[in-house]
């Protein structure tokens, strides 16, 4: 894969489709590479007229490993930023999005669609308002407004990620370990068998293993504080993608970011994790495409649906989720306000549960 030189630092990237055609700009989560975006999601965005570039983070996977300056004190760092104090951090997620639009120039891509996961919608929000004349349209997909007063993740989830990485020399430990992450995280309506999830892992940790990376991304994150006022500043047409079943985002944080940001629409995927599940991609796929011709026009048709199946059954590979119409959050004066189908009522009842951390959240 090829490297470029953007914001300082070296940026391993790969590219789908026409240099020609508008360019989707995929961001990747937490220590994830950019193997992660599933190739599957790439090829089908570049059947729908788009060029696809997914790239690895600033300390993650084949990029620069940011090691200057004094070691991260970590257990200090996180001490510091609960008592709202200021901590050491080695970089910003602001960096970040500089590095995400560092690429874009030396690519020479004047303006692209952003899309984001998790840490990665955290890094694509910035790119949208501190780079506006950048990005045509965002999608953040399951990811956070920076609200403190949001539902935390699950305790299994703190466990897991407080437990110690394994040494870069045991990869049987690596590979359980990596294991073990996706299954909890994993999502409940579309499990994944262990097989492919210890191919999936044995890849990534046979690429680029740096657990070091990881504690700074996270200190980036822990530093970045509340991000709604800027949300609102957007004026590109936005998407949000959410997982019902989040164990590490709670959907509260999904609404909370939609009703932030002006005329944002919103999906809850029914039975996904914290995860892109292969049977979902198609209505990711449809999620950022639709933003993207909210932004531009269409391109050009999508391949026809697969079968449709329910989450609970047995799935071969990309089906569609079921056949309820998405969700939209609609934006006005006073509240957001859902149309939804009879399947989806309770997302009205999470949205009232929400709505109580939101008016809090503002006094």
């Amino acid at each position: 894969m090829p490297k470029a030189q953007a914001n300082g630092i070296e940026i391993e990237y790969e590219s789908f489709g026409s240099e020609k055609d508008e360019t989707i700009l995929l961001i990747m989560g937490l220590g994830a590479q950019l193997t992660q975006w599933p190739i599957e999601l790439c090829h089908d965005l570049v059947s729908r007229g788009y060029r696809v570039i997914r790239f690895d983070n600033r300390d993650c996977g084949l990029s620069t490993h940011i090691e200057r300056g004094r070691a991260l004190a970590w257990p200090d760092a996180v001490l510091s930023l609960m008592q709202g104090k200021a901590a050491f951090v080695p970089y910003t997620l602001g960096d970040m999005a500089a590095d995400a639009v560092g690429l874009l120039d030396a690519l020479h891509i004047e303006r692209a669609h952003i899309a984001g996961a998790s840490m990665g919608g955290m890094i694509a929000q910035h790119v949208a308002f501190d780079f506006p004349e950048r990005v045509l349209s965002l999608t953040s997909i399951m990811s956070s407004s920076g609200n403190p007063l949001l539902p935390p993740a699950r305790p299994r989830v703190y466990s897991l990620f407080l437990s110690p990485a394994p040494p870069a020399h045991d990869m049987q430990a690596i590979v359980a370990r990596g294991v073990k992450t996706y299954e909890v995280l994993g999502s409940p309506g579309f499990p994944t068998d262990r097989e492919t999830l210890r191919e999936w892992v044995t890849r990534d940790a046979a690429r680029a293993y740096y657990p070091a990376g990881v504690k700074r991304q996270m200190a980036a994150v822990m530093a970045d504080g509340d991000r709604r006022a800027k949300l609102r500043t957007i004026a590109v047409p936005a998407m949000v993608i959410h997982g019902e079943d989040d164990p590490l985002v709670p959907v509260a944080a999904g609404l909370d970011t939609a009703a932030n940001i002006p005329g944002c629409d919103i999906r809850i995927m029914q039975g996904m994790g914290h995860e892109m599940p292969l049977p979902l991609l198609p209505a990711i796929a449809d999620a950022i495409v639709e933003t993207a011709e909210r932004a531009t026009g269409k391109k050009r048709a999508p391949a026809p649906a697969p079968l449709k199946v329910s989450p609970k059954e047995p799935v071969s590979p990309l089906p569609v989720i079921d056949d309820a119409p998405a969700v939209t959050l609609a934006h006005d004066a006073d509240a957001p306000v859902f149309e939804a189908s009879e399947k989806q009522t309770r997302l009205r009842r999470w949205w009232t549960k929400a709505r109580g951390y939101f008016s809090r959240s503002e006094k």
